[in-house]
Parts: structure tokens; sequence; C-alpha cells
């Protein structure tokens, strides 16, 4: 009896023995990282995070969980072990010996235009024997920008071209919509339809043409994203950023300056969007960041009084467009008052579903119906 009373007191000792050491040490020499891929993608398109747990010391862990949370706009391929509400929430379960490395990479997809973050991750581990729970929060910063997917650029060029048309060379901005320019490598942003066939043959690597706006310096972008119905034209704006991206990516394409400004908050900064003017591939990609940091949750500013000043500025060689859902009495005067200043501009008015919104009559012939399927 004597003998089984002392081996159960070593078993017990040594029971709680195991749970001071895992207790005193499961954190010691234990690397846990949460890492987004490094590139930006586009909505819809598939993108990675990769976790990376390093266990540096011989104790090993049995149960690791690492637990986070990010946008449910990020839609994992394997949900098990994760549950989705307002946010996603993951919670990962590992087996991690001394000595081990382990790298586990999550493929999800961008359902959504946005910047999303994860800032904080849960680690929660216990004893070999599972008598106790260990629990540690670390801060984390791993990013990742999703873009806009740019509207159908030749859509837009067969506006671009007939309003310019009509509107452009009466005042004398424009002898021609599209010049001949000369030809230049192909980018993945370029229309098919631009390849210079003849040239892609002599050399070997695809050709584009290039085209310009005869005196044509620079091209203003303003979008409008108020809201106020109480059912939220949430595929709308989201369209609006889109057309945005994809008229500053074909003047760009040409050489034109482009600058970009709108009434939706900065998700960052908190600020609404403002990109002074600028030409080349560097401003196309401070266009996408700063439209993929745009937070729809959040009310944007009142535009009159964001931009009429601005708006009014006079800018000798350039175009206007405004890009909005909606056709609120305050933005209806004031781009009727921009009109009858004599400044040319177009409107591009995204909607969705059977019924063709009722143009103001002043500013029908300014104004391009984008009708797409939610």
């Amino acid at each position: 009896m004597i003998q089984l009373l002392g081996i159960g007191l070593i078993g017990f000792l040594l029971l709680w023995a195991q749970k001071f050491l895992y207790e005193s040490l499961w954190e010691k020499s234990l690397y846990v990282s949460v890492s987004f891929g490094k590139e930006p993608v586009f909505e819809g398109e598939q993108g990675e995070l990769k976790e990376i747990i390093e266990n540096k010391k011989r104790l090993p862990l049995s149960m690791l969980k690492v637990k986070f949370k990010t946008d449910r706009h990020l839609l994992f391929e394997n949900e098990k072990g994760s549950r989705t509400t307002d946010q996603y929430y993951r919670n990962d379960i590992f087996r991690i010996d001394g000595g081990e490395r382990v790298t586990r990479t999550l493929k999800f997809r961008c359902g959504r235009r946005g910047y999303y973050t994860i800032d904080e991750i849960s680690l929660v581990a216990s004893d070999l024997f599972f008598l106790s729970q260990l629990v540690a929060d670390r801060p984390v910063k791993t990013e990742i920008y999703v873009y806009p997917k740019p509207y159908d650029a030749a859509r837009l060029r067969q506006s671009l071209v007939r309003m310019n048309g009509e509107m452009l060379s009466r005042r004398h901005l424009m002898e021609d919509p599209f010049e001949y320019r000369g030809i230049r490598e192909y980018q993945p942003y370029d229309d098919m339809r631009s390849i210079n066939w003849k040239a892609t043959a002599k050399t070997g690597d695809l050709k584009v043409n290039q085209r310009n706006y005869t005196s044509l310096k620079s091209i203003r972008i303003f979008f409008n994203i108020q809201d106020d119905n109480i059912l939220k034209k949430d595929a709308a704006v989201e369209m609006t950023l889109r057309i945005v991206a994809s008229l500053c990516q074909i003047f760009l394409q040409q050489g034109i300056q482009v600058s970009c400004y709108g009434n939706g908050l900065d998700i960052v900064t908190h600020n609404p969007l403002t990109i002074p003017p600028k030409a080349g591939q560097g401003q196309m990609e401070t266009v996408y960041r700063g439209l993929a940091r745009i937070d729809v949750e959040q009310p944007g500013v009142d535009f009159s009084k964001s931009f009429e000043e601005m708006l009014f500025q006079k800018a000798q060689g350039s175009f206007t467009y405004f890009v909005a859902p909606n056709q609120y009495d305050d933005f209806v005067e004031l781009l009727t008052r921009y009109q009858e200043a004599g400044n040319p501009f177009l409107w591009f008015y995204p909607f969705s579903g059977g019924k063709v919104p009722d143009l103001p009559p002043a500013l029908g012939q300014y104004v391009d119906l984008v009708h797409f399927e939610e």
C-alpha cells in the first residue's frame, strides 16, 4: 500500500512539475507569424495568407491554437475551424515538436475591394496532459490592398470617343479624340485591340499602339458616393470606384496627367481622397491604393463643400469627369452651375435594375448612363 501511495505521489508530483514547466516555458523561443502576400491583388482574384510557427526549444507543444480575425470579404477556401459574422474569425490548431518549424498557406478569394489588416493573434497552448490552458496575445502588422477591378475599358472608350467628339471638339480642346503617337511595350492593363501585330512579329515581344489626346494636358476625375437612401446602393458605389479606376487607367496610358478627388473617407487617414495631378504608372498605383482604402461604411463628406472651390478653378487644357450613382439636389445644382459657366464635363452615372434614372433636363447631354448587373 505504501509503495502504491509512493508511486501515486511521484506521479502526482511529475504531473504538476510538467504543468509548472509548461506554464513557465511554453512561450520561450516560440515564434509565430501571420502575413499576407506582399503583392496587391484585384477584387475577385486569389490571395494568400501564410502562417509560420517555429518552436526553437526542445519542449514540444502537443496543442497550439493560432487565432486571428480579419475582414469577412476575404473568402477563405478552408472553412474548418473558422466562423464568419461581421468579421472572419480563424482558429488553426498545430502540434509542434521541439526544434520544429511549420508553414501553412491559406488561400482566399478577394470578394470586395478594400484595405485589410490583421493586427493581433492569440495563442492558446496546453501542457502534455491538458491540465492548464495557456494564453497569450501578440501584436502583428500585416496588410493587403485589394484593388477595384477596372470597369470594361472598351465600353468607356466608346463613350469617351462619342462624348469627346460631340463636346470637346466644339471647344477646340481636341482635334481628334485619339491621335497616334508611337509604339510601346504591352502592359497587362492594355486593350488587346491596341496590339500592333506587325511590330510584335518583328520584335518577338507584344507591342501596342500608343495614342494621345491632341491638346489635352490633364484630366480631373471627381467621384461622389453620397448615399442617403435607407436601402444602400452598395453595388452602385463599388461600380463607381471601378469606373474611376478605369478612367484613370485609360488616360494615364496615353501619357496624360490625371488627378482624382472624391468624398469617400480614407480608412487610415479619415480624410477624403485627394490625389494631385501626375502622369505615369506610379500615379496609377497611387490611385489604386487610394480607392482600395475608401471606407464605404463611413458617411462621406459633403461633396459641394469639399470640392466646389477646386472644381471652379480654371485649368487650361484640362477636362473634368464626374462619377456618381445618385443625383441629389446639391450635386445636380453644382453641376448645373458648372455647365452654365461654360465648362465641359462628362458625368458617368452607374445604375442597376430595369428602371432607367430620370436625368435632369439641363444636364442630360452631359450624362452617360452605365447599366450593370448586380
